[in-house]
């Protein structure tokens, strides 16, 4: 339905600035359900931001997919003009938010072909919408050429230029399909960094022609898939821009970014309170950079309230043009001109369709390598054998969403009479495995924000080394990034069976356990 948006020129400075700001808040309902406290904000500080200095939108993680549904009601009724309401959800709206749609990581498309990307993104734009989300935070097109990168990783179509073009142009297809906005994230590229910009500034020394010959393809291509906004990367480019991150260049964002590659949407900053742009400076002088840099959203400044006032402050004394917001604005007024007002529709999510292409890219993405042996030949539970199901997990505190008692990866070998033990980086080098006298590893590890260099690969592969030398390792199973499973493939002689899926879902680890012979 169409919304009505006043002119910008009847806004007050402060009005019209706010409205660059994206805040965060929790998706539950209640302040004391809050998760991330220094983060996220009260409905009290919300209700301030949003009906009094008029912040432009919203990004929300965590809850039901149905609470967000009824939060981002109650968010827009405190709105004098409509808001954009964004989320993560490069995985669907269940990555984010249970009961909706989750699909397996974007790089398992490679395997089970990338006509499943505009399903994809069509699947993840309809169940946004749905809930009162009309800004979808994804496609990454980033291409993860470095195998060592802890936080693009899996998240990238591809480690090809080809691969993630031709993934990224079906998702944007099939998110069109509805009055969503789309992501092309992180500008000028972060797949070759193997520093997490959330934890610390990364470095890429690569020269210009490199970035225009790589780097910056799969933007053009998005940008001529219609692509609705672009989000900078916290990185150093020092041969593109030898003073700035790109986060807060001139060069990058406005002649790079806008000028030469043509792209007239909307521009947004990666979180401002990562570190690898919040160990800059203050929160003050990075939101006035930004926006100088030619940023037209500022996502979730450190102190929104100070970052508005810094930024009226520069545009008072001269330092940004009243232009320069008067054109973000403008871009902004066009966004949700497109995407605000559309009611939410509950009754969209958890179609059996949507959920059947998820199952099935999970299921399609798996590797198996033989059988284990003794489950072959029904020998489940023999008394004289101690079995072991080690399950080896990047944070035993953050797999809740696919590992509890009902798992596959925990029931199917406990059915088999398989004792088990979890484990983490802190605490495999103190395991004492001398009773048992059959080893099945079982190991969740992918890339994901935050979480750092814990060096589980390689306590994993010494632990694995030792297994194989007392001849107790009896198999091998990889869930996650590929790249934790190749240097298991180098030591893993041609007797021991192994498997590998993209997903950690319980789709894919019941289809992986039941080709080695679980069930």
């Amino acid at each position: 339905m169409p919304i009505h948006l006043p002119d910008i020129d009847t806004l007050s400075l402060v009005e019209q600035v706010s409205q660059m700001l994206v805040v965060r808040t929790c998706g539950m309902l209640y302040d004391h359900q809050i998760q991330y406290p220094q983060w996220e904000l009260t409905s009290k500080q919300l209700q301030t931001l949003i009906g009094e200095y008029g912040v432009g939108g919203v990004i929300l993680l965590g809850g039901s997919a149905a609470e967000i549904a009824l939060k981002t009601q109650q968010m827009q009724s405190w709105a004098k003009v409509p808001l954009l309401m964004a989320a993560d959800i490069e995985e669907g709206v269940g990555h984010r938010f249970s009961g909706a749609t989750w699909f397996p990581p974007p790089m398992a498309l490679q395997d089970v072909g990338i006509d499943y990307a505009e399903a994809m993104g069509r699947v993840t734009a309809e169940e946004a919408l749905a809930i009162g989300l009309n800004w979808v935070l994804a496609p990454i097109v980033d291409i993860n050429n470095n195998p060592q990168n802890p936080v693009i990783n899996v998240r990238s179509f591809g480690i090809t230029v080809g691969e993630v073009m031709g993934a990224t142009r079906g998702f944007i297809a099939g998110a069109k399909q509805y009055p969503v906005l789309t992501t092309a994230k992180h500008f000028p590229g972060h797949g070759d960094t193997a520093v997490d910009s959330h934890l610390q500034t990364p470095t890429l020394t690569h020269d210009r022609s490199r970035f225009e010959n790589l780097e910056f393809l799969p933007f053009s291509n998005a940008i001529a898939a219609g692509v609705d906004t672009i989000m900078s990367a916290h990185i150093f480019a020092p041969h593109l821009d030898p003073q700035n991150i790109a986060t807060l260049s001139p060069h990058i964002l406005t002649e790079i970014l806008r000028d030469q590659l043509g792209f007239e949407g909307i521009i947004t900053t990666d979180a401002l309170i990562m570190s690898g742009v919040a160990n800059l400076n203050s929160p003050e002088a990075i939101a006035v950079q930004a926006v100088k840099a030619g940023a037209d959203i500022l996502l979730m400044p450190v102190d929104p309230i100070a970052t508005i006032h810094a930024v009226c402050a520069a545009v008072e004394s001269g330092e940004i043009s009243r232009d320069r917001i008067k054109q973000s604005l403008q871009r902004i007024w066009q966004a949700k001109q497109k995407v605000c007002g559309i009611p939410t529709d509950l009754t969209q999510l958890g179609k059996p369709e949507n959920l059947a292409i998820a199952k099935e890219i999970a299921t399609k993405s798996i590797s198996v390598y033989s059988a284990i042996p003794h489950l072959q030949s029904g020998d489940t539970a023999n008394p004289k054998a101690n079995y072991l199901n080690l399950i080896i997990v990047d944070d035993p505190l953050t797999c809740g969403e696919f590992l509890n008692s009902r798992s596959p990866a925990v029931l199917f070998p406990k059915n088999s009479g398989y004792q088990r033990i979890i484990t983490d980086g802190q605490t495999i080098e103190h395991l004492q495995l001398k009773q048992f006298t059959d080893v099945f590893i079982q190991m969740f590890s992918r890339g994901n924000p935050f979480r750092g260099n814990t060096n589980l690969h390689a306590k994993t592969q010494t632990l694995a080394n030792a297994l194989l030398a007392s001849e107790k390792l009896e198999a091998m199973v990889v869930y996650g990034s590929p790249y934790a499973l190749d240097p298991f493939l180098q030591i893993l002689p041609a007797n021991i069976p192994w498997g590998f899926a993209y997903s950690q879902q319980p789709e894919a680890q019941a289809a992986v356990l039941q080709k080695l012979g679980f069930g």
